[in-house]
């Protein structure tokens, strides 16, 4: 029997070979790292369900901001967890908001890094949902837009780089660029959750935001995981409606539609690898099942050959020095 013609183990003899012919390379500006901050002086809890991560008090937060820009992290995202919630999410929008104070202490000790807020108000509402809830229970889409408008301008005016609306409501985009754009903020980009599915990966979040919702499920308006084409739909409608960037959330269990949106949509786009996924690597990595290194690396990588342009993900800080 003939050898084949084409033998493409000769290019993975040796690691210069392997890497010279590499399709996807990770990068320490691939990534963004997600931040919690809260009220307090001097604090840096641990979130138990995420070893390593941390809910920082403001002046810690600005600490953990050092090593990530040393490391080549380029930039952050803001959830924040407010010393007081209410029925319509005040702390999200007002003007000492603890993102708000987040924001202008991080601009001022390290202005060239890219300070992006999460635009949602689970944290904030004392119900633990997205948005205002009505009589009967049902959120209410149009009035959660207008509080969205309110927090985009005051989070870009406490210094923000992006705004970031997660909420999964419709038309939220549009409400929040035409809130930026009459603002003097037209200059301000939103990366859109576009794509974010009603998932079981967010349990880990929840503890680290303190943002369970106390009655019923987010499944009214985040995605069913069973569907593709609606997210195409999702992506497509806020881009329409101003998005600068579209993401999908969560990543792993999501490639498929991470490339299908893509292929389809000419903006960047970014993939969200969530609480879940790197609870479920620390996980296994602390039995010993796994190679930490390795998973995450591997993981990571499969999210930039799917089609991210960057990846919001708890492991930046790690994965920028493994790369290093």
């Amino acid at each position: 029997m003939p050898f084949p013609q084409e033998r493409p183990r000769r290019l993975r003899a040796t690691a210069g070979l392997r890497a010279m012919v590499r399709e996807t390379s990770l990068r320490p500006d691939d990534f963004v790292m997600p931040l919690f901050v809260r009220p307090g002086k001097g604090l840096k809890r641990p979130i138990k369900s995420m070893p390593g991560q941390f809910q920082y008090s403001v002046d810690e937060l600005v600490k953990a901001a050092g090593p990530l820009a040393a490391a080549g992290v380029p930039a952050v995202i803001l959830f924040g967890i407010p010393d007081r919630k209410d029925a319509k999410a005040t702390g999200a929008y007002a003007h000492d908001g603890i993102v708000q104070k987040a924001t202008r202490a991080l601009k001022q000790r390290h202005p060239d890094l890219v300070v992006m807020a999460d635009l949602c108000f689970c944290e904030y509402t004392d119900h633990g949902h997205c948005g205002v809830v009505r009589k009967d229970g049902a959120i209410d889409n149009d009035a959660t837009l207008e509080l969205a408008a309110k927090t985009a301008v005051s989070q870009a005016r406490a210094g923000c780089d992006v705004v970031a609306p997660s909420g999964m409501m419709d038309g939220q985009v549009a409400a929040v660029r035409a809130a930026l754009d009459s603002s003097s903020f037209a200059a301000t980009p939103i990366l859109a959750y576009a794509v974010k599915y009603a998932s079981a990966f967010y349990g880990p979040f929840r503890d680290a935001a303190e943002s369970p919702p106390k009655f019923g499920d987010r499944s009214t308006h985040q995605m069913d995981p069973a569907n593709l084409r609606e997210a195409l739909r999702e992506a497509e409608l806020d881009a329409a409606e101003g998005a600068d960037i579209l993401m999908v959330k969560p990543a792993l269990p999501y490639l498929d539609v991470l490339a299908a949106v893509r292929a389809r949509c000419r903006l960047p786009v970014a993939a969200y690898c969530v609480s879940g996924e790197y609870a479920m690597i620390k996980a296994a990595a602390a039995q010993g099942w796994i190679d930490e290194k390795r998973a995450a690396l591997e993981a990571l990588t499969s999210i930039k050959r799917a089609g991210a342009d960057f990846i919001l993900t708890y492991h930046a800080l790690e994965a920028a020095r493994w790369l290093a």
